[in-house]
């Protein structure tokens, strides 16, 4: 009897113009990395003890193209990186950030979770065609990560 567990993510972005108006999405999957898997494990391991230094609501965009993989450390090119908002329900953790108005903008071509609002370790890594945010625009990221 098999009782293994898999995690799977997916992202979710919505490009806003000034106006506020809806001017272009991207949905996928992303793969969730080897330091991220032992991201996890140490969470795990460290919840015994009352841990709270383990954050992963950190959510950075770039122009990289280049396919995600699981041996990735950082994004390619990283522009900004935000504070999500986390939420969490029926073995789903949902991180949401907002890149405003003069913030990221640039070809978006690729996103990721961390631990730390610079540097820390990579959790996950989406890429997706692009998305060009102007100056006025504003971008919303979502990631999906689920435990089944």
């Amino acid at each position: 009897m098999s009782n293994g567990a898999t995690l799977k993510g997916k992202w979710f972005i919505k490009l806003y113009g000034e106006d506020g108006q809806l001017k272009d999405e991207r949905s996928g999957s992303n793969v969730i990395t080897e330091t991220g898997l032992d991201f996890l494990a140490s969470f795990l391991n460290s919840a015994a003890t009352g841990a709270s230094t383990f954050t992963m609501r950190y959510l950075a965009i770039g122009t990289d193209a280049t396919a995600e993989a699981t041996s990735n450390t950082a994004l390619g090119t990283e522009l900004s990186r935000t504070t999500g908002t986390v939420s969490y329900a029926s073995a789903q953790y949902t991180v949401i950030g907002t890149f405003p108005a003069g913030d990221g903008t640039g070809a978006i071509a690729e996103y990721g979770l961390f631990s730390s609002n610079s540097a820390g370790t990579i959790f996950s890594r989406d890429t997706e065609a692009v998305i060009n945010k102007q100056a006025g625009d504003t971008l919303q990221v979502t990631t999906e990560i689920s435990l089944s």
